[in-house]
Formats: C-alpha cells, structure tokens, sequence
C-alpha cells in the first residue's frame, strides 16, 4: 500500500481536511503518478458543496501535472517517468461517438479501476476520477497525456480542465477563425481561456464582458481588444455596438447563468453561434421565444471539456505556449501548498486570484 498526503471533502460545505490516504499498487491499466502540481479549479469547490453529487468524502483536484511513478499490467503508451498532464477524458475507442471518429464526445470514459481510500478503509470519490490534491494519485493510462517535458508543471498542469475548457469553446466548439468577431462572457479562467482561444485562432475583435474591473484587466492580457463592465451597461447593446449593430459571430457564455445564456443567444450576429462552457446547477431552466430560435437562425452548443481530444490538444498547447505563442503562465496568480486550498477556495469565492496553483 503506498501512502500519500491529500486534502479530502467529508461533508457538504464542511471545510476540506489535509489527510493521509492509502493507494494501492497500480493493476492493469492502471498508472500511479507522482503529482507536481495542481490548479484549484471552482469545480472542485462545487464537490466542496455537494453540487456535484453526494459521494463523500471526495479527493478533490484534477487539474493535474506530474511524472508517472509505476504501471500496472497491459499499458503499451506510458511508461515510467514520463511526463503527463492528467485528463478526465480517457476515452473508450468503442462507444456511438468513438466509432463516429468524434472521441471527443466520448460516452464512455475510463478511470481506474482501484479505489483510494482514508486509512481507516473509507473509499474516497476522486473528483472527475483523478483526485490530483494528494502526493500521489492513481488513474486510468488513458487519463495520462505526455507533454514536453521541458515544460512547467505549474503552468501546464491548468490545461487539465478549465483553461483548456476556455480555448476549446472557442476554438472546437465556436470554431472561431481568422477575422472573426468573438464576445465571451465571464472572465475568470474558462472566460479569459476563450479569450486567449479566439485571440490565438485569430479573431480580429475579441470583446469580454464581465462586472469586474479586475477580471476585465486579466482579459486584456490574454488578447481582448475590448473590454464591457456589464455592471454599468447592457452587455448585449455593448456587443452589438461593438460590432456594427449586428452581434458578434461567436459568443461564449463562461458563467452558467439563465440570464448570462440569453445575453450570448441576443449578443450574437444573425446565423451566429452561441457556446455555453460555463456549468449550469441542477435547477436552473431557461425560457426562450421559439420564434427568435428559429428566425435567429445559426447555432446554440454547449461545449464539455471544451470539446477536446487530451491527446491531440495538450502536446499542441503546450508546444504554442513554449514557443511564446499561448500566455499558460499569466493564469497562474500564486502557487500554494496542500494546507492552503481552504483559503484559495476563499480567495476564488472573493474574485481575488485567477488560479492558485498548489505545487508539490
């Protein structure tokens, strides 16, 4: 049994603990990774507040970079010391969408087999089957992308979900292309991913919109040419003057909301395209005039994971931000230890950092 230090979540809204958890030896398909870092991502916040499901306790982290310790039996593609960025989209190969040639709309992802556990026995859920705020942490091979390993773990560990969540929405599912107009809504990580998506596909106006000044300054670093406090005008006005009265090509909702999606449904230009990235909770609804569906007429997607492929979008990622070309490094406001992840779940709920980064 291989131990390891770990924040964990025991209850709905209780304050995460820093504990010693027990893994096993990796079995077959399975791979132990020694974590070096991890961002602090709000989804895991939400398995904090049980708005994901209630399978406490969680071992919170995903947003993972590390060096591959041990496999188990049958893994051909990762070998020991290999330098990985975690990932939550393992695909099957087998499933409606693999067979479609589309995996990344896989319905049948993979994740280890084995359970961690307390060491009293407790089976831990790892948040999205990776659990990455721990030493070590067991996953499936195909949760494992090698990258360049001259990269920073710091730095590249945060295209494990949310900023490769941001680019993908713009880059994958709003398809955004040179000379397009983008407008994206919500500039925390997945809000300024998009941004610096559609400023690295080329866009030629690139305008965010949120209700913080400071969110607004980080956003015009990572390519926004325009910027809209949505606390002082109407966002969707802002948009369309912005864009010849007509609405921008691809809007991005980053935040979740009923009322945040129906800005990006009105903000976009006719046979325009609407991407909702950021997640919704279970109660929310949305009411829409048929006729403005119809008669507005182009596309309304929502983007999972940024629609990626892990092992297509994480080496080419990670090579454009070390040719200078993909900003990875500004996402990073500090870099933290294990016991700090209560206080930078505070500073997310204050709006303070863009990611902490816990570095091990």
């Amino acid at each position: 049994m291989i131990k390891s230090r770990a924040v964990i979540a025991r209850g709905k809204g209780e304050p995460v603990e820093v504990v010693r958890i027990d893994l096993p030896e990796p079995g077959p398909g399975e791979v132990l990774v020694r974590v070096q870092a991890c961002g602090v991502c709000h989804t895991d916040l939400h398995y904090r507040e049980g708005g994901i499901n209630d399978e406490f306790p969680f071992l919170l982290g995903h947003e993972a970079a590390g060096v591959v310790e041990a496999v188990g039996p049958g893994v051909p593609d990762v070998s020991e010391n290999d330098f990985v960025v975690l990932n939550w989209r393992a695909v099957c190969g087998q499933c409606r969408a693999c067979s479609r040639g589309k995996p990344w709309y896989c319905f049948d992802t993979n994740n280890a087999d084995q359970p961690m556990r307390l060491e009293d026995g407790t089976e831990l859920s790892p948040a999205l089957g990776i659990g990455a705020f721990s030493e070590r942490t067991l996953v499936h091979a195909g949760q494992c992308t090698r990258v360049d390993p001259a990269a920073r773990p710091v730095v590249v560990s945060l295209l494990g979900c949310g900023v490769m969540a941001g680019i993908g929405a713009a880059i994958n599912t709003g398809g955004v292309t040179r000379g397009d107009s983008v407008a994206v809504i919500g500039c925390g990580g997945v809000g300024n991913g998009s941004i610096a998506g559609a400023a690295l596909a080329g866009a030629e106006k690139v305008i965010a919109v949120d209700r913080d000044p400071k969110k607004l300054a980080w956003a015009e670093e990572f390519g926004a040419t325009h910027t809209v406090n949505a606390a002082e005008t109407d966002a969707v006005a802002a948009i369309r003057s912005l864009t010849g009265g007509n609405g921008a090509d691809v809007v991005i909702d980053a935040v979740g909301r009923p009322e945040t999606f129906e800005q990006a449904f009105y903000a976009r230009d006719l046979a325009g395209t609407a991407v909702l990235v950021g997640v919704p909770t279970p109660e929310m609804e949305i009411k829409l005039p048929l006729l403005d569906v119809f008669g507005r007429g182009g596309a309304v997607k929502s983007s999972w994971y940024g629609d990626c492929l892990p092992s297509r979008d994480f080496p080419m990622l990670t090579n454009l931000h070390q040719q200078g070309r993909l900003p990875l490094d500004k996402f990073v406001t500090e870099e933290i230890t294990l016991d700090e992840v209560e206080d930078a779940f505070a500073k997310m709920q204050r709006g303070e950092v863009l990611r902490s980064v816990v570095v091990f």
